[in-house]
């Protein structure tokens, strides 16, 4: 059976025709056979048509908008999902990430960011902690145009971390379907534990109080930093990066809206683990810095 990998799709629902033809463009030097549509309903049937590895998607259109969009595709495709759109507001940032998609990216956008936020999800695994391979492929297909609209952007991209996840509707399940009892037999070693949470690298469980809980893939990713980092401050630059799949970058930019990304991304873990900004049990705000581990609790 043919893998998205394979197929090298992408689909673009964009209703702004000079938008959509620039995106082609920097889509297709970068190797993929592209399909173009101008609305949602078209794009949600170029989906489930194409199985594309990617699809780029604008929120404000005419009809269903990009929020409504993301959650039908979400339905029935683990299609890498860009949302883009001029909105920046917390809320809207929020929304698009609750919808499902895998990155949200701002207008006017420069195509050689667009393009290194490709290659980074492209080395997130989708399955059985296989990295995509993708990504070498679209670095090497540079395209001119894009170059030439993006020059003076960062390029260069460090590796990220495999942490071995099936991507459904924007959430993070087990590798081959292991769950808490699966890893009963787990080693030691494997886990990481703080004040009664569990985190699992290799199965990618989490449990509270031996109770499991559902965490997003960028959830998981997060909350996995800072647990390896106790009690060591993460800045939001930092956890920005890492969520990019560039964890190595000793710089790299990061845009205000990346930064309320991981803040948006934090505020829904804390919720799930019932935690709380002002009485910390797991996860402590450094006022204008990050956030880190809290105290080991006896």
């Amino acid at each position: 059976m043919e893998t998205l990998a394979e197929r090298r799709v992408a689909v673009i629902i964009e209703d702004d025709t000079d938008i959509r033809h620039l995106l082609e463009t920097v889509l297709e030097q970068a190797g993929f056979e592209v399909v173009a549509t101008s609305n949602g309903l078209d794009g949600i049937a170029a989906v489930r048509e194409h199985k594309p590895l990617v699809t780029t998607l604008d929120v404000s259109m005419p009809g269903i908008d990009g929020f409504e969009v993301a959650k039908r595709i979400r339905v029935f495709s683990p299609t890498y999902l860009v949302m883009l759109t001029a909105r920046n507001e917390e809320i809207d940032l929020l929304q698009g990430l609750d919808s499902g998609a895998d990155d949200y990216v701002t207008k006017p956008f420069r195509p050689r960011e667009l393009r290194a936020r490709i290659e980074a999800m492209l080395r997130r695994p989708r399955a059985h902690g296989a990295v995509a391979p993708e990504a070498a492929a679209v670095h090497a297909a540079v395209s001119p145009v894009a170059e030439a609209h993006g020059a003076g952007d960062p390029g260069a991209l460090g590796a990220h971390r495999a942490l071995g996840a099936h991507v459904d509707g924007g959430r993070a399940i087990e590798a081959g379907g292991a769950s808490v009892a699966d890893s009963a037999n787990a080693t030691d070693a494997e886990w990481l534990r703080h004040n009664g949470l569990q985190l699992n690298f290799s199965s990618r469980i989490v449990t509270l109080e031996e109770v499991e809980v559902d965490l997003t893939r960028s959830e998981f990713e997060l909350l996995a930093a800072l647990l390896e980092s106790g009690r060591r401050v993460r800045n939001k630059q930092d956890l920005a990066l890492l969520l990019r799949g560039e964890a190595y970058l000793t710089s790299g930019f990061v845009s205000e809206t990346d930064k309320r990304a991981v803040e948006v991304h934090l505020t829904n873990l804390r919720r799930k683990l019932g935690d709380s900004a002002q009485s910390p049990r797991f996860i402590e705000t450094v006022r204008g810095v990050g956030y880190r581990l809290s105290a080991a609790r006896a």
